[in-house]
This record gives C-alpha cells, structure tokens and sequence, in this order.
C-alpha cells in the first residue's frame, strides 16, 4: 500500500494575524532602512496595531523562510546560466567592540549570492567561504577580487588559481556597490550584538534585496514598473 505523503505543516498556524499581514511586516523591515518602531509606526497608519517586539519577532521567525524559498528559486533558476564573474570582498562588521568580517560574493549584476560571517581574516576563513559559494552556485569564469592575498591563497589550494582576474583599482568597483544596502540596513540597526545574528540578517537581506533589485536605471518605466509588479506579486505568494 502506498504511503500517503505529508504535507508541509502551515508555518502559520500557531499566529493570530493573517500571513498577508506577516508578509507585509517582514518586507518592510528587511527591504528598507527601517527600524523595528518605524515600521511599527508605519503599519499604525494602515489600521494595524502591533508591538515593535513582534516585528522582531516575525522577521526572525519568517524572514528565513521567506528567503529561503527565494533563494532556492533563484539559484535553481541562475544554474541554468552560464558564471560570466564573480566578485569577491570583505566587510568590516564592528560587534561589541570587536572587529568580525563579513565575506560578501556579487556576480556582474550585482546579485548578491553568498554572505559569510568569520573571526579571522585569513586563508582559511576565504577558503571556507568560496568552497561554500562554489558548492551552491556553481563555478564562474572568472573572479575578481581586492588585494587580500588570502584570496589567491585559497583559490590555489582548490586548483582554481587561474579563475582570480588581475587585481586593480578599479575593478572590484560592483562588491564594493554592493555594501551600501547593508550598510544603510546596520545604521538603521544601531549595529549587530552577535554574530548569529549578523550572519543571519546579511543571508537574508541578500535574498530580499535580490527579489526585489530592479535596476531601475538601465530599464524603461513600462518595464520596472512589470518587474516590480512581478516581484511584488511572487512575495505574496511566498510560503502560501
């Protein structure tokens, strides 16, 4: 006799407010440089009355799910394509006084595929990080990063030395673009207070900011305002 399969549990189930609500609140928060009492604050206006402890409590609880399912879609999506680039920078995160960094990797759009926090700014901590990046996307053509030599360290050591493009000034200009976002988020949070959380919130803010980055610039009205319509769209369909 077959087995009858289970369906997922609804991640809903056990809150009183509406998924759309949910949805609504974890987008505000992790699309824009809000606090927790702004978006509070902007909900209030709509006629929806919550605490701004439970907006921390439905990103933390959701946003990862949210992300997930966006992630998986996109990478899922992304592997059909050809890797053209790849780039490769460190942030500097500040956590109760102490220095940790922040491995962010961006293809040549822009999209933010990898976030990985460390203690150590060493050959070991970037071997991890790409090894992790190139288990889950694939491998690039080329990459391109600043002049850590821990880079060419790890990426000799995984026999892909000749994949590392010729450091120059400019030309890790996209990573470095690529910070604003989460460095508007930071400020917005008066700064992380734990590492746990500071790899949690980068992995999601990467997916959210990919969902929804338009690139408005190099397009025509008619076409962001489509894309925006889909992307807005496929957020609300998410975990339904």
């Amino acid at each position: 006799m077959a087995r009858r399969k289970k369906s997922p549990a609804d991640p809903f189930r056990w809150f009183d407010s509406s998924p759309e609500v949910i949805r609504l609140v974890v987008m505000m928060y992790l699309r824009y440089p809000l606090s927790l009492r702004n978006v509070e604050d902007l909900l209030y206006e709509r006629g929806i009355d919550i605490c701004h402890e439970t907006v921390r409590l439905w990103w933390t609880r959701f946003g990862p799910m949210f992300a997930a399912e966006i992630h998986r879609k996109r990478v899922q999506h992304m592997r059909s394509y050809t890797h053209w680039r790849w780039h490769l920078d460190e942030v500097y995160v500040k956590i109760n006084g102490e220095m940790r960094y922040l491995w962010r990797a961006v293809d040549h759009e822009g999209e933010v595929l990898e976030s990985f926090v460390t203690t150590t700014r060493d050959k070991a901590a970037a071997l991890k990080f790409i090894k992790k990046a190139l288990k889950r996307h694939g491998r690039p053509r080329s990459i391109v990063t600043d002049g850590l030599r821990s880079y060419g360290a790890a990426l000799k050591e995984i026999g892909a030395a000749d994949l590392q493009a010729p450091v120059g000034r400019w030309t890790n200009n996209r990573a470095e673009n690529s910070h604003l976002p989460f460095r508007r988020r930071e400020r917005a949070m008066l700064r992380f207070r734990r590492m746990k959380t500071l790899q949690k919130f980068a992995a999601v803010h990467g997916s959210v900011h990919n969902h929804f980055s338009q690139e408005r610039h190099l397009v025509s009205r008619k076409i962001y305002k489509l894309r925006r319509a889909v992307a807005l769209e496929a957020w609300r369909a998410v975990m339904a």
